[in-house]
């Protein structure tokens, strides 16, 4: 079984965007694999419960079948940051619950499991976590989504070098053409690869057609196809 845990430099870096093409590649090379994403806000109901269209693209790109609570189990209809909203109906999340629904996840049959994060990387769980802590309690290695834009350098490195002072074992990481008009993009590209402490993986290009990754044999080694 191989896990992963793919955060961004923030909000609109790209992770579903990018967890979804990682899905549907490793359905390309016949793997089962599955996404988890264990918060999401800005949810509306359908189906008699509240849905996030992130954790649907997770289930769609995916080849193994879960019921919805399964992939996304906490769930809020403000658009704002989760545990904020957990509070204003009542719920607090804690590391204990994220494990368990993991352990859930865990129990479908998948060989591959993905979880995508809320958010950038310091993102509050409750007055006192952050979903980081919940990273680091279950070993999960990280892939980081750079969204390519203006102070994606300054975002990509504070995010690294936190990772680094925990500890955490960041894989590599994925540049994601989020504005197709960003100035000098491939200067600021280069100046990833030689900055960053971890290999790149991919690139995904600013796309209004069908999406895709330029693979990087690094990625095939980390995920063993």
């Amino acid at each position: 079984m191989k896990e992963f845990f793919i955060t961004g430099t923030d909000t609109d870096a790209g992770k579903t965007h990018v967890t979804s093409l990682l899905l549907k590649l490793l359905a390309q090379h016949k793997k089962n694999a599955i996404g988890f994403k264990p918060l999401a806000a800005g949810c509306e109901m359908a189906f008699d419960q509240l849905v996030n269209a992130d954790a649907l693209m997770l289930m769609e790109s995916a080849t193994v079948s879960a019921k919805y609570d399964v992939i996304n189990p906490f769930a809020f209809a403000p658009p704002i940051a989760p545990h904020i909203a957990a509070e204003q109906v009542g719920v607090t999340i804690t590391l204990d619950k994220l494990s368990t629904a993991y352990a859930t996840l865990k129990q479908q049959g998948a060989d591959y499991h993905l979880t995508e994060g809320a958010g950038g990387w310091a993102l509050p769980i409750n007055n006192t976590d952050y979903l980081y802590d919940w990273v680091k309690a279950e070993q999960l290695p990280v892939i980081l989504v750079v969204g390519m834009k203006l102070g994606c350098l300054n975002h990509a490195l504070l995010t690294a070098a936190h990772m680094q002072s925990l500890g955490i074992n960041c894989v590599g990481w994925i540049a994601n053409q989020v504005d197709p008009n960003m100035d000098e993009y491939q200067a600021n590209l280069d100046s990833l690869k030689a900055r960053l402490p971890f290999p790149i993986l991919a690139i995904s290009p600013y796309s209004e057609q069908t999406p895709k990754l330029q693979i990087y044999k690094t990625l095939l080694n980390t995920l063993s196809i």
